[in-house]
């Protein structure tokens, strides 16, 4: 990331719902499962938590190549639980709603919370709420078509929060955001913050390609799509709303 966004100045004109729903969905799923030490019934004993780790990303998160029709691949097969059946295609929504640690879940919702309250504002609830999980569909099987072959399970909402801040490039884009940057808050354009995010996304993506990554790597591929997923999403939804004459925000 550039820098770690602390607030947007764009005036939202009423609670944004959906982001906070995503937000509580998002950190509710993370406390329920076994990455959370809350979680005492996944066991106490570190074998068995790691198992049940292994398990539980396997059966909800994203595989490439279960995605892309080339068979379920089980976890091993000594941890309990390990005999699930899993429908391929509904890992891709189920693996927005995963994060592997408190780090990885606080730096996505962090991003949410700065930057989907105004994407919400200008598109309205129900259209963010689309654009939100159909792009990240998007990125997911994107990721899945970079590596056919790849069995890292994906998780995490990076892909679908990285649509939400193409949407806000395209709405949004002349707001101001404070930003840490270092350990010095700093006032940047909303257009420069979001921006060097993608150029630097892409550039991890192509310099670093998924082959090269092992489990627990970043799936800069999901970023880069789904960012561009975003930009498309929020022009088409612009174009509609000029064309009608009408403000989306307004209808929902």
């Amino acid at each position: 990331m550039a820098g770690i966004p602390l607030s947007d100045d764009y005036p939202v004109r009423r609670i944004p719902v959906a982001t906070y729903l995503l937000i509580a969905a998002n950190v509710l799923v993370y406390l329920l499962s076994p990455m959370s030490l809350i979680a005492v019934w996944y066991g106490g004993d570190l074998l068995d938590r790691l198992c049940a780790v292994d398990v539980y990303i396997h059966r909800w998160g994203a595989l490439p190549v279960e995605l892309l029709g080339g068979g379920q691949v089980a976890p091993p097969s000594e941890c309990p639980g390990a005999d699930y059946a899993k429908t391929p295609w509904t890992s891709a929504v189920t693996s927005m709603f995963l994060h592997g640690g408190v780090a990885h879940l606080l730096g996505n919702m962090v991003y949410l919370f700065v930057f989907g309250p105004v994407v919400e504002d200008r598109l309205g609830r129900l259209r963010y709420l689309a654009l939100y999980l159909l792009c990240g569909v998007v990125s997911v099987y994107a990721f899945a078509l970079t590596d056919p072959a790849g069995q890292s399970p994906l998780v995490g909402a990076s892909g679908a929060i990285s649509a939400v801040l193409g949407a806000y490039l395209v709405v949004q884009f002349r707001s101001r955001v404070i930003t840490l940057v270092v350990v010095f808050p700093v006032r940047l354009p909303g257009w420069a913050l979001v921006g060097t995010y993608f150029v630097l996304q892409y550039v991890l993506y192509i310099s670093m390609p998924p082959s090269t990554g092992g489990e627990g790597s970043v799936a800069y591929a999901a970023h880069v799509y789904g960012f561009i997923a975003g930009v498309l999403g929020g022009l088409l939804i612009h174009r509609v709303r000029w064309r009608s004459g009408t403000r989306l925000s307004d209808l929902y």
